[in-house]
Parts: structure tokens; C-alpha cells; sequence
């Protein structure tokens, strides 16, 4: 049976690998990745609008893996509408990278599941196997990390190098809609969360590999005398 310090860290262990689930599913399931201004450019030229009068042009856009809306401002007033990527959208979009960060977070959510199960197993017994012990924690964090981190990294390459955003506000658009400004929001965050939160859990498992000396007591010695010989 492992020890009391050692079933204390698997258990926080556990605790964090379950949190980094859920963080990554509310994350997936939220349609709140990146919010952006966007300017209708094609209405503000066609009316020559000066800088006072481009507020009447500037609408919003927000979108993140699986959905998203956007507030279309042409001079005659704001136009909500609400979208989907998939199935029509995506086509339009760099459908590989797209695809491929889905399919990271799904990966990360497995590997997050997988150290769950192998902190929670740690904290009970000592498994005879070294790939079920630390060594196999360790290995499951650091590869449900390393996907968090590949989508993370991924999302940032489609918006930026593939003009992500611009692709989404002008789908099947008449006007022409540009881009002035970008922000990544709470759900990008809460991957970048667990991934820091695997990290935490690496480091754990380091300390609980960590042997603390024990504390002896120094026994008292024994005073004999001639008086307790004699008797």
C-alpha cells in the first residue's frame, strides 16, 4: 500500500487530470475561441464614410471549433446571424487544420481520461508494472499535454497564417468584410489552462517519487547501577 503523503499526491493527481477533462470538453462545446471587430468595407466605400462615420459600418464576429454568430453593420443597421462550420462552412475554411485540432482535443481529452483512471489506481495500491505506476502517469500527462498544446498551437496557425477569421465573416457574403481586430477569448484559454494543469501533474508525480528521510528518535540509554545489580 503506498503511503499517506504519496496517496495524498495521486489523488490531487486525479483531481487535476478530471478537471483538465472537463476544461477541454466546455471548451470544445462553446462556440466562444475568438471574438473580432469587422469592418463592411464594400458598404463604407460605396458611401465614402469618414472616420466619424465608420462606427455605422463595424459589426462583431465570434466563433470557435464548431460554431459561431456575427453582428453585420452596412449603414442601414446591425444584422444578427448565427453559423455553423460544419458541414458547409468548412469546405471553405483550411478543412485539414481544422479537422486536425478537433481530433488533437479529442486525443488530449482520452490521455486526460487514461491518467484519471491510472492516478486514482496509484493512490490505492502500488501496481506491480512500472507503465502503471509513475512512469506511466507521467507518460499519459505528458502526451495529453502535448496535444493541448498541438490544437493550441494549431488554432493560432489558422488564425493567423490562414486568416481564419476573414474566412468566416466573409462566407457567402456579397460585401466585402475586413478584419480590424482579433481577440482570443475564455475557451482558447481554458485549453492553454490544461495544459499548464498537465504540467502541474508531472511535477506531482516527480514529487511523490521523492524518498524523505525518516525522523529517528535517538533511544534513551539505560543508567544501570550497582544498587539495581544487586538487585
Amino acid at each position: 500500500m503506498p503511503g499517506c503523503f504519496k496517496k495524498t499526491l495521486f489523488a490531487l493527481a486525479s483531481l487535476v487530470s478530471f478537471v483538465s477533462f472537463i476544461l477541454i470538453v466546455v471548451a470544445m462545446g462553446t462556440p466562444k475561441w475568438m471574438t473580432g471587430k469587422i469592418l463592411c468595407k464594400t458598404g463604407a466605400d460605396l458611401v465614402n464614410a469618414t472616420d466619424p462615420e465608420l462606427v455605422k459600418f463595424i459589426g462583431e464576429i465570434y466563433y470557435g471549433l464548431f460554431r459561431g454568430g456575427k453582428i453585420r453593420q452596412c449603414g442601414l443597421g446591425g444584422r444578427r446571424s448565427k453559423f455553423t462550420i460544419f458541414p458547409h462552412m468548412v469546405k471553405k475554411l483550411n478543412t485539414g487544420l481544422h479537422v486536425m485540432i478537433i481530433l488533437f482535443l479529442c486525443v488530449a481529452i482520452f490521455f486526460s481520461l487514461v491518467s484519471f483512471g491510472f492516478c486514482i489506481l496509484n493512490a490505492v495500491k502500488v501496481p506491480y508494472r512500472a507503465i502503471k505506476g509513475p512512469a506511466g502517469v507521467c507518460l499519459w500527462n505528458f502526451l495529453a499535454g502535448g496535444f493541448i498544446v498541438l490544437a493550441v498551437t494549431s488554432f493560432m496557425a489558422a488564425v493567423k497564417l490562414h486568416h481564419l477569421t476573414e474566412r468566416i465573416a466573409n462566407f457567402r457574403e456579397i460585401f466585402l468584410f475586413v478584419i480590424l481586430e482579433e481577440r482570443f477569448e475564455d475557451c482558447f484559454w481554458l485549453c492553454v489552462a490544461s495544459a499548464t494543469i498537465h504540467a502541474v501533474n508531472l511535477l506531482l508525480i516527480a514529487i511523490s517519487g521523492i524518498n524523505f528521510p525518516k525522523i529517528k528518535t535517538k533511544p534513551e540509554e539505560a543508567n544501570v547501577t550497582a544498587e539495581d545489580i544487586m538487585y
